[in-house]
């Protein structure tokens, strides 16, 4: 598909509120459209699987809502958000820090995902010339776009000194809502998202909770998200299942059978995709997501 230009009165209308935007955007596939929210997803290029599965979870909540995923085509969290974006059905934006053609476009491994992002009715954006070659200074040039597009940044997994802060701090400047994944104490990868958190940042436990930020909890068609029980694998039916009335963590990992590292991963999955909750020691199942869980069973 032929690369494309934008003039700034074509800019998304948040893009034009920043202090420094771009001249001009050059574009690739199929613009979404502005009135949606958009979410930048960035964070580690050295991801653990604990964020692979955060990201997909996360996104996989998003399912049927009017979101833009958005992130820089990079290696690690990046490209996950958006083959995840792609897998639900959700438009998405790449935003490399190099020109859209083919024979410069950054990274060279990525390529091919760029390539499905348009065929799939996604959009690869730039403000750099077409023949441009990714530089040091691209990337976080590039992060400044990234940030004032989207109403809201996601920061999953990165160090204290890793370029994904750029993004999250400059989306501070610019008024944006910054939001971080907690993780363990002992990864570095947690440093990033906790430091973020400490200085105001909303931490995120759920889909819900970016659902909020981005001011769409009133959407009633909860049908959309696929959150049916069946698409659970087997270990996460275990541990669900256990719960017919609220139960400590301690009784659940006892009761589930696994070691204790395996059953907190699980538990972690769930409250991520929103089935269950854990309020004053207890953990049960989500009230709000059992009622849709029901609606939908009874009407087949």
């Amino acid at each position: 598909m032929d690369i494309q230009h934008l003039s700034p009165a074509e800019f998304p209308p948040l893009l034009n509120e920043i202090n420094d935007p771009p001249r001009r955007l050059f574009y690739r596939g199929q613009l979404p459209s502005w009135d949606m929210k958009f979410l930048a997803i960035v964070g580690a290029r050295k991801y653990t699987e604990y964020g692979r599965q955060v990201v997909q979870t996360l996104v996989e909540g998003l399912r049927g809502y009017p979101v833009v995923i958005v992130s820089g085509l990079a290696l690690g969290i990046d490209s996950i958000a958006h083959k995840a974006a792609l897998k639900s059905g959700l438009p998405t934006l790449a935003i490399p820090g190099s020109g859209l053609d083919s024979n410069v476009l950054y990274p060279r491994s990525h390529v091919r995902l760029a390539n499905e992002i348009v065929k799939r009715e996604g959009c690869l954006m730039t403000e750099f010339e077409p023949s441009f070659r990714a530089t040091r200074w691209s990337f976080p040039q590039r992060n400044r776009i990234m940030a004032g597009l989207c109403h809201a940044v996601l920061v999953v997994e990165c160090t204290e000194m890793s370029g994904t802060l750029i993004t999250a701090r400059l989306a501070m400047e610019y008024n944006r809502d910054v939001l971080a994944v907690p993780g363990s104490i002992f990864s570095n990868n947690s440093a990033g998202p906790h430091m973020l958190i400490r200085d105001g940042a909303t931490p995120v436990r759920s889909s819900d909770d970016i659902l909020e930020a981005l001011d769409l909890t009133q959407i009633t068609n909860h049908a959309t998200r696929n959150i049916e029980i069946q698409n659970l694998t087997s270990d996460e039916q275990i541990v669900f299942n256990l719960l017919k009335e609220p139960l400590t963590r301690d009784e659940l990992i006892r009761d589930s059978g696994f070691d204790t590292s395996k059953a907190n991963i699980i538990l972690g999955t769930l409250e991520l995709k929103g089935l269950i909750t854990e309020t004053l020691g207890k953990v049960e199942k989500s009230a709000i997501k059992m009622t849709v869980l029901l609606t939908k069973h009874s009407a087949k």
